[in-house]
């Protein structure tokens, strides 16, 4: 019997309404069910999400300034594209996680894996 690989199941990541209210040049963070947390963009009509932790410091990248596909991280100004998540700007040099979207019926869904928690929380639990 072939088990159901929980990492390729679609996530409910918001309503697209929920949408309507972030301007095109910013992110909006979701909490998904699995703990994994995201940011969503919206480019020219078409649905983005990303991991939203900088990997280059402790940032919300929905909280960070959108450029083209490039969020820049409000920290330190690195940068991240979206379509890809290749670091794009100094300090930044590590690529983060970009998860595939689908919408159907005004729901956007990504399949997003969940995150692992920081290398500090990991360290406290052993």
């Amino acid at each position: 019997m072939n088990q159901i690989d929980p990492q390729d199941t679609w996530k409910h990541i918001c309503n697209v309404d929920e949408l309507d209210d972030v301007e095109e040049d910013e992110g909006l963070q979701v909490t998904v069910d699995n703990g994994a947390v995201v940011a969503v963009f919206r480019v020219n009509g078409e649905f983005y999400v990303i991991e939203d932790l900088c990997s280059h410091g402790n940032a919300s990248l929905a909280e960070g300034f959108l450029e083209d596909f490039d969020v820049e991280c409000p920290f330190h100004g690195g940068k991240f594209d979206i379509r890809t998540g290749e670091a794009t700007a100094f300090p930044c040099a590590t690529a983060i996680k970009v998860y595939e979207v689908k919408v159907g019926d005004g729901v956007l869904f990504a399949k997003v894996s969940p995150q692992a928690p920081p290398p500090d929380e990991e360290a406290k639990d052993a």
